[in-house]
């Protein structure tokens, strides 16, 4: 989807200039389609620890996600460690990639628990309490604008919406690959 599309959609001037109304647009669209109140935490660690537990493996499951064709790095992918608090909605999510245009995304999958500090940053990743995921980084990095160069479709960014699924891409504006279970 062009980024004109995307205004046309969200209801901006289609003119593909990506600036602050378009931005402001977007993110109120992505705001509607989300569940209110929302079901996740705010990003801070004390919110995060008391939602999802302690960061680390110990409120991990292995959500078995075997029958959608996630692959990793062209490996299949039986199981995602994710945290236990974020297991339903994520097989949603990964359902609802599956049964969509975008099902090719989950061949692109990179990654959801990993204990390790925000990039540039001392705290730590909301992946260090497996309640975020990336898909396709190749083509969605920390440095790519989304979406003037960043390539993640604006449906996938609407079907992590839908359970509430912040996309940095949208909100941040960069590091389209990454999508957290956080308000």
């Amino acid at each position: 989807m062009s980024i004109k599309e995307i205004q046309s959609k969200i209801g901006a001037t289609p003119d593909g200039e990506w600036g602050p109304k378009s931005k402001a647009l977007c993110k109120k669209h992505l705001h509607d389609l989300m569940p209110s109140p929302s079901p996740w935490p705010s990003d801070d660690t004390l919110s995060m620890t008391r939602f999802y537990g302690e960061a680390g493996e110990r409120n991990l499951i292995n959500l078995d996600v075997a029958e959608f064709g996630v692959k990793y790095d062209g490996q299949h992918v039986k199981t995602i460690r994710c945290n236990k608090n974020v297991a339903g909605s994520l097989l949603r999510i990964i359902e609802a990639l599956a049964n969509s245009e975008f099902a090719y995304m989950l061949q692109r999958f990179d990654g959801c628990y990993n204990f390790r500090k925000m990039r540039g940053g001392n705290s730590l990743s909301i992946h260090s309490w497996g309640a975020a995921i990336d898909l396709d980084a190749g083509n969605n990095s920390n440095s790519q604008a989304w979406p003037e160069s960043a390539t993640m479709p604006f449906g996938v960014i609407e079907i992590f919406a839908r359970e509430g699924w912040l996309s940095a891409g949208a909100f941040w504006g960069r590091d389209a690959m990454h999508f957290q279970a956080t308000k």
